[in-house]
């Protein structure tokens, strides 16, 4: 397809051996049809489509045609599924390229739900509707949020039904990422041995994410060092929005800093610190209160792959490592204990901030309130009365946050301009999520588009926000899944 859409591509990932990847196009489909496209990404990408029709869209984004300067390619990553080591790849993903904006920003185009790959093991490499659907919604919503996550720049339908329990309708997704390289594809890259291999990884993710650190002594800690930090900013925002993943393997975790795959992921309503909605994690491995525990587990796994970067002497590599890693808990409880304070309109740091943290939500989880709904009461901002704040001891834990709020200079004025940069006022509540997917799947997208435009102002008060607000019946064995 000729390059009139402004797409310029600059495919340096594809450059790399074939260690790193396999090139291979995406498999026809039969009937494409657009679902959804991201106007606003469209135009932060300094794309234009206005030059052609819905029948070559719907053909561009399934991968029936392919933009001029596209280089097609699975990449190979490995990971730890649960635990348990396994040699991975893009099963049903092609990235198509890197796309480079006016402002020289890059990006990975990428179709997921794209055909089978030699990654695909006994997969068939293509999606359903709605888990794409589900990863559009919750991906913009998290973008939305202020929260680092890849997004959604379209969804098509490919005509195909794709069996998994039942028939379902078959569907691509194109996914932009700063990059899709993941603490993975190190383990992927390490496992082979090859110590060649594993620099020409390293420094292509120094020179694309991280310049720098070129003139660092010490690149692989100092990269790690950053890594850190940049995991422990991610995993704080989705604690902050009652986020849960419920997928965090190692191949789900990107070097860039990004929130990516959002399979069995879902916002948590009722607070309780083991919320797991994912079906396949019955051990509770990735629940809500475990996610920073996991975080830490997989930078380990990461530092292991980087130990012949980092010194010569094996010992000498591992200790200084270790020590990198055993910082995590202290910088997590810093940063952590900062966020909550925002949450609650607290300026400055006293000693008592952590028991009144502590205090409310102990509170919130014996009375099984609503986590975004409570913070919205202390905000003057809940969608309707509930009695469950007349409780008496909550009045009580009240009356010391008011006390604490008068410290530091702080005014009304500050502490409300504060909560309400930190507290949203939406989610992607899962009803709401169930409720469109369902509606999308017999072809009606209104309600769908009407969610996202809720969405897409998380913080403010807009015309008939309360409907999505509002938490409608029991959650109590309600179950999300892969969707592979």
């Amino acid at each position: 397809m000729k390059n009139n859409m402004n797409w310029n591509f600059d495919n340096s990932y594809s450059r790399l051996s074939n260690a790193f990847k396999e090139h291979i196009k995406p498999i026809a489909v039969k009937n494409p049809e657009l679902v959804l496209m991201n106007e606003d990404l469209v135009e932060e990408l300094n794309l234009d489509f206005s030059k052609i029709n819905k029948n070559e869209l719907a053909a561009l984004f399934t991968g029936n045609i392919l933009p001029e300067g596209s280089n097609t390619i699975a990449q190979a990553y490995a990971g730890h599924q649960f635990g348990h080591f396994t040699m991975l790849g893009d099963g049903r993903a092609v990235l198509i390229g890197e796309h480079l904006t006016r402002n020289n920003k890059r990006y990975d185009i990428q179709f997921k739900g794209s055909g089978k790959t030699a990654f695909s093991r006994n997969g068939d490499g293509r999606a359903a509707l709605g888990p794409m659907l589900r990863e559009y919604i919750i991906s913009e919503a998290m973008h939305k949020l202020g929260i680092p996550t890849t997004r959604s720049l379209a969804v098509a339908k490919t005509g195909e039904k794709v069996i998994r329990d039942t028939p379902l309708q078959g569907a691509v997704l194109t996914r932009i990422a700063l990059s899709h390289i993941r603490v993975g594809t190190f383990q992927y890259i390490a496992a082979r041995e090859k110590k060649d291999e594993l620099e020409t990884l390293f420094n292509y993710v120094i020179q694309r994410h991280y310049p720098e650190l070129e003139n660092s002594k010490n690149k692989a800690l100092d990269l790690l060092t950053v890594l850190i930090d940049k995991q422990i900013d991610l995993v704080i925002n989705w604690m902050r929005v009652g986020f849960i993943h419920g997928v965090m393997n190692t191949d789900n975790m990107t070097v860039s800093g990004e929130t990516i795959d959002y399979g069995p992921c879902a916002f948590m309503n009722t607070y309780d610190p083991k919320t797991v909605f994912s079906s396949i994690d019955r051990f509770g491995r990735y629940a809500y209160y475990n996610q920073p525990n996991i975080t830490k587990w997989n930078l380990a796994r990461f530092a292991e792959c980087l130990i012949p970067l980092i010194d010569k002497d094996e010992n000498k590599a591992i200790h200084k490592a270790t020590e990198i890693i055993n910082s995590f808990g202290n910088k997590y409880e810093k940063k952590w204990l900062d966020m909550m304070r925002n949450k609650l309109g607290l300026l400055g740091k006293e000693e008592r901030d952590k028991s009144l943290i502590l205090d409310l939500l102990t509170w919130m989880h014996e009375k099984k309130a609503d986590y975004t709904n409570t913070f919205c009461h202390l905000m003057e901002l809940e969608p309707e009365k509930n009695r469950i704040f007349e409780d008496m001891e909550f009045l009580n834990w009240k009356l010391r946050w008011k006390e604490r709020l008068k410290t530091f200079n702080n005014s009304p004025k500050k502490y409300e301009k504060l909560m309400r940069s930190f507290n949203p006022l939406v989610i992607p509540r899962n009803h709401k999520v169930e409720e469109v997917l369902n509606e999308a799947n017999t072809d009606n997208l209104e309600p769908l588009r009407s969610f996202l435009e809720v969405l897409s102002d998380p913080y403010n008060i807009k015309k008939n926000i309360s409907k999505y607000q509002i938490v409608t019946g029991d959650e109590k064995g309600y179950q999300t899944f892969c969707g592979t």
